[in-house]
């Protein structure tokens, strides 16, 4: 990226030398120097600072199509100059000059940027520029689930009162809802409904997802704070995020008779999107027993009884009783039977192991210790490490 802007404002400064006929006007020599300078104050302010800072006119985002640009950004030392007549915009920076500068802005900076001008509003509400804040944000916890989910959100609102009335309804409670302070204090409704078009855009995903408005579906370690009745779990959940806490509120799916739960304050670390398209009443179709074999890392659904959401549950393949565990001798993985192990679990606990048919797997289980679902073998080394770190610090019973 640093390469990629030197050699952009390399090219410009070389075409300003190419001009032999005319004087070059007084912020030439200066509009490099400028530019960085801007985009470095910027760059510098994460997304919180911008709420509390205003991003106000010492800043690019806040520039005129008509204020000098050399003005704007060298600020109260030029007050003392002699004015020049010929004046410049963000605009007149060269086509890659600009593209990157709006590459580098955060997330409040583009938002800023967009109420500026209509060619402005273009480019900050692209996908293009919202598709890498969306991937280094929310990437992680957002899956085919919740864009899905989004679809529909976003359907719903745009056919209540007609497409027109419903989309702009949404678009303006969507904007009153905004944390950033400075956006609601900045943006008169002529400002907002012109950048109110795109409800479709990354960048309206993005901003429903902060103010929290539109609740996603994603998967909870150990819910309910760490209760130890689900220490080494994964649960389905509707999440809503709070950009005060920098945390979420999750709704767990309805357990037979009782009523949903709600835990608050979870935290980034105790979230992930689901890693397989299957809903928490269904069951998993398993794909990997044939190539189990005993020390393997493996997640299965477990539920409690029939009316309650499957769970997922990490575990490891361990060996039959008739093995001594010697690798050069060890059989197992021929053998139709699959002992899984819950180390988590003291010896003797009837919680600690439980076997699968390798080839006529299915929900297996009775109401006293539940039933189990489907298995998929973890691979990934940052999964299994997941599970390591949220191990718990005392055998469960």
């Amino acid at each position: 990226m640093l390469l990629y802007f030197f050699f952009t404002c390399l090219s410009f400064i070389l075409f300003l030398k190419s001009l032999p006929l005319k004087s070059l006007p007084s912020w030439a020599s200066e509009i490099t120097l400028v530019s960085l300078w801007c985009l470095k104050d910027l760059s510098m302010l994460p997304f919180s600072k911008l709420v509390n800072f205003g991003v106000s006119g010492s800043h690019m985002c806040q520039i005129p199509s008509k204020m000098s640009l050399k003005k704007a950004c060298l600020g109260p030392k030029v007050e003392n100059m002699e004015d020049t007549n010929e004046e410049m915009s963000v605009l007149d920076l060269p086509e890659l000059a600009l593209e990157c500068i709006l590459e580098r802005l955060p997330p409040g900076g583009l938002f800023s940027m967009a109420s500026v001008c209509s060619s402005l509003r273009k480019r900050c509400v692209s996908d293009y520029l919202w598709e890498r804040h969306m991937k280094q944000k929310w990437g992680r916890v957002i899956g085919p689930a919740a864009y899905r989910e989004w679809k529909w959100f976003i359907a719903t609102r745009r056919d209540y009162g007609g497409p027109k009335q419903g989309k702009q309804k949404w678009w303006m409670k969507l904007l009153t809802a905004l944390p950033f302070s400075w956006i609601r204090s900045r943006l008169d409704n002529s400002d907002r409904q012109r950048i109110s078009q795109p409800t479709d855009s990354i960048m309206s995903w993005y901003l429903a997802l902060e103010t929290g408005k539109f609740w996603f579906p994603a998967q909870v370690y150990n819910r309910e704070n760490g209760h130890i009745g689900f220490m080494l779990s994964c649960y389905d959940a509707e999440l809503s995020y709070d950009s005060r806490t920098d945390t979420f509120q999750a709704r767990y799916p309805p357990h037979g008779r009782r009523a949903v739960a709600i835990e608050t304050g979870v935290t980034w670390d105790r979230l992930r999107a689901p890693p397989v398209d299957t809903t928490p009443h269904d069951l998993h179709m398993s794909d990997c027993l044939s190539d189990l074999r005993p020390g393997d890392h493996i997640e299965i659904q477990w539920r409690r009884n029939k009316e309650f959401p499957y769970g997922w549950w990490y575990g490891v393949v361990g060996h039959l009783e008739s093995c001594d565990g010697n690798e050069n001798y060890c059989r197992c993985h021929s053998s139709d039977t699959v002992v899984l192990q819950f180390n988590q679990y003291a010896p003797g606990s009837r919680w600690r192991h439980t076997t699968v048919d390798r080839r006529n797997h299915r929900e297996e289980g009775n109401e006293a210790d539940g039933f189990y679902g489907g298995i998929r073998k973890l691979d990934s080394k940052a999964e299994i490490s997941t599970w390591k770190r949220l191990w718990p610090a005392e055998v469960l019973e």
